[in-house]
């Protein structure tokens, strides 16, 4: 591979949403890239894994729920200083199991008033402005 030809990797994030229209967020750990950054959770695509299929793995293994998939939103492909990501979102509701965090050091779940406050990874930015022009159709 070149050099400045990075490769991108696919990857998927929940935009889970509760009974009162708020959106959950997570707070990366010190430990991680983006340290302390907030994020919708999800994760790498593994090879042989639909976006839906690898969602759903993803925050069964980072929140210990099961979530169901309602709607696609447009990804968003975002080049970071060591590495470039397609973020396939999807808007989301829990069905089961009790949050716990297995990687992250935070969560809360916001108003779309709050949404903008906090300090998100950069490629999940344009994905809120996309959900928050949606909840004004």
């Amino acid at each position: 591979m070149k050099e400045g030809h990075k490769k991108i990797i696919d990857v998927t994030c929940a935009l889970i949403v509760n009974d009162q229209n708020q959106l959950f967020a997570v707070q990366r750990s010190s430990k991680m890239s983006l340290p302390l950054k907030w994020e919708l959770p999800g994760g790498k695509i593994e090879a042989n894994e639909t976006a839906e299929q690898c969602l759903i793995r993803e925050i069964k293994e980072e929140l210990n729920i099961e979530i169901k998939i309602l709607k696609e939103l447009n990804s968003n492909i975002h080049g970071y200083p060591l590495v470039t990501i397609n973020l396939i979102p999807f808007i989301t509701k829990q069905i089961s199991g009790e949050i716990n965090l297995n990687e992250h050091i935070d969560f809360k779940w916001l108003n779309s008033t709050q949404l903008l406050d906090l300090e998100w990874a950069e490629a999940d930015v344009p994905i809120l402005y996309q959900y928050l022009n949606q909840l004004k159709l």
